[in-house]
């Protein structure tokens, strides 16, 4: 098999599988019980999260585990509206963010709130000016993603949380990293974000573990959830001590050789990009910098069926979001792409395991598919 959808989710290494079994097996107390068991799990949590906020350059107590990326996105959202529910209800996001973000948002706006959606470029390209040109008075929260799930696009964080401060605007800041963390830079305290969402899944970690960034400066943040004073009274329930414990390991492994890791994987994506290119009808979709995320179109092929032939051919690829599940790409409808570009799109995403016999094997199920399938009317 050959998998080249990491930005969907990525293999386990067996280290962060072994460290998880033996949490499972051996230091299995709850961190809230006074014994030894229990005390020594509270320590594991507390070691656990300095590692991963270490690695973002933040202090340990900003950082909040959750359930998963989708968890911290809507958490944020709401925590934010609630926090500036006396100033107004505007909120700035962008019309190619993740469901995670998206569908929160629209779910506000049938509640009152009334959500500016900055539309991309051909290219999927957000500028800051956008951002602050839709800035208000009234405008409580903004939120851009660190790096689009579908083109790669990386969106200018910093320049906004700075042009945040500089316009003094009481709107949080918030920002989904899920796909950024260890692929681009990223940094939350030092560039001034409020909120930045995480998951452990898309870097070598076990799925149902993600985390929340807050910044120290935000006082009585209101949980999204209500039951015991688990995570500074921010996230009740017991913690996933296992899915933690893998997290930490994860982003250990992961930043071992970092800039070679994304040396080699940016390479790999230019090297996919220009075999793919050759192929006659070949369209490149969007300009996406980050290293891991390549999207192209074969206009006239159903993205679907590339998808499912290609699958049997061995190679995975995504037709765009996992959570799509083959319904039309809203990233693509925002970037205005002609239909039958849109219908021909699917995206190639690398890791740090990737191969050129990963390739190889891409460019020559392409050409089979092209050749043994008739295209779409």
């Amino acid at each position: 098999m050959h998998y080249l959808d990491h930005a969907a989710t990525t293999p386990v290494p067996r280290p962060v599988a072994e460290r998880m079994c033996e949490v499972l097996t051996e230091q299995y107390g709850n961190p809230s019980s006074q014994y030894p068991l229990g005390l020594q799990a509270a320590r594991l949590v507390a070691d656990c999260r300095a590692v991963v906020a270490a690695a973002l350059g933040c202090k340990a107590e900003s950082l909040v585990f959750t359930s998963c990326g989708t968890e911290s996105d809507n958490w944020a959202i709401r925590a934010a509206l609630w926090h500036g529910r006396r100033a107004g209800k505007h909120i700035i996001s962008t019309a190619v963010e993740h469901s995670a973000v998206r569908e929160p948002l629209r779910a506000l706006a049938l509640e009152g709130c009334e959500v500016t959606f900055l539309k991309p470029d051909s290219r999927g390209r957000i500028t800051a000016r956008q951002v602050f040109d839709a800035l208000r008075e009234d405008t409580v929260l903004v939120s851009l993603m660190l790096v689009n799930n579908e083109t790669g696009c990386v969106f200018p964080v910093e320049e906004v949380a700075r042009g945040l401060r500089e316009r003094k605007s009481a709107a949080l800041f918030h920002c989904d990293a899920v796909q950024g963390f260890l692929k681009v830079p990223c940094a939350p305290a030092a560039w001034g974000v409020d909120l930045m969402s995480f998951s452990a899944h898309k870097l070598g970690g076990p799925k149902g573990i993600g985390a929340l960034y807050v910044n120290p400066s935000l006082k009585n943040l209101r949980p999204l959830m209500l039951g015991g004073g688990q995570e500074q009274g921010l996230r009740p329930g017991t913690e996933a001590t296992a899915q933690i414990a893998g997290f930490a390991r994860a982003v250990e492994l992961r930043q071992e050789n970092l800039a070679e890791k994304l040396s080699r994987m940016a390479a790999l994506k230019a090297c996919c990009l220009e075999r793919l290119l050759t192929i006659p009808g070949m369209e490149r979709v969007g300009d996406g910098e980050a290293p891991h995320i390549l999207c192209l179109s074969l206009p006239g092929y159903p993205s679907a069926n590339i998808v499912t032939d290609l699958g049997q051919q061995g190679v995975c690829i995504s037709a765009g979001s996992a959570c799509h599940k083959g319904k039309a790409s809203h990233v693509f409808t925002a970037m205005g792409l002609s239909k039958r570009t849109a219908a021909g799109a699917f995206r190639v995403s690398f890791g740090p395991e990737t191969t050129e016999e990963d390739v190889d094997a891409l460019y020559e199920a392409l050409k089979n598919h092209q050749a043994n399938r008739f295209p779409m009317l």
